[in-house]
């Protein structure tokens, strides 16, 4: 039970976190993620794929459902995110002395976590999703 109970709060604590930054890009829009896909010469288009990782996965995890695809798909918007604008500083520290990506690298590897381990019992896919 234990072990379900940590998956539960694994779960919900990368699920709720990722969501409200998918919100405020809801409510602000993604034509900024899409203008800089476009500058990397990507297909503009690719970045409005910010809202399946930043609201549609997150949403799945908190529900417990498609558990281990919703979080292979938080962990490769990390990956685009972390390529795409924040390779600078990969190597820093930030101002308080913690790594400067460790927002980004909290999503990313907790994102692994949970696509390693499942949702648990306490989830609508149940105990084998």
């Amino acid at each position: 039970m234990s072990n379900d109970l940590g998956k539960l709060v694994l779960r919900l604590t990368l699920g709720i976190l990722m969501l409200l930054h998918g919100i405020a890009k809801l409510s602000s829009g993604a034509d900024h993620i899409a203008g800089m896909v476009a500058s990397h010469g990507l297909p503009g288009m690719l970045g409005y794929l910010v809202y399946v990782g930043e609201v549609l996965a997150p949403l799945l995890l908190i529900a417990g459902l498609w558990t281990r695809p919703a979080a292979l798909v938080v962990a490769i918007n990390m990956v685009v995110a972390i390529a795409l604008v924040h390779m600078g500083q990969l190597g820093q520290l930030g101002k308080s002395g913690g790594w400067a990506l460790e927002l980004q690298g909290f999503f990313l590897f907790t994102a692994v976590a949970v696509a390693l381990l499942g949702a648990g019992r306490f989830s609508l896919g149940g105990r084998f999703n």
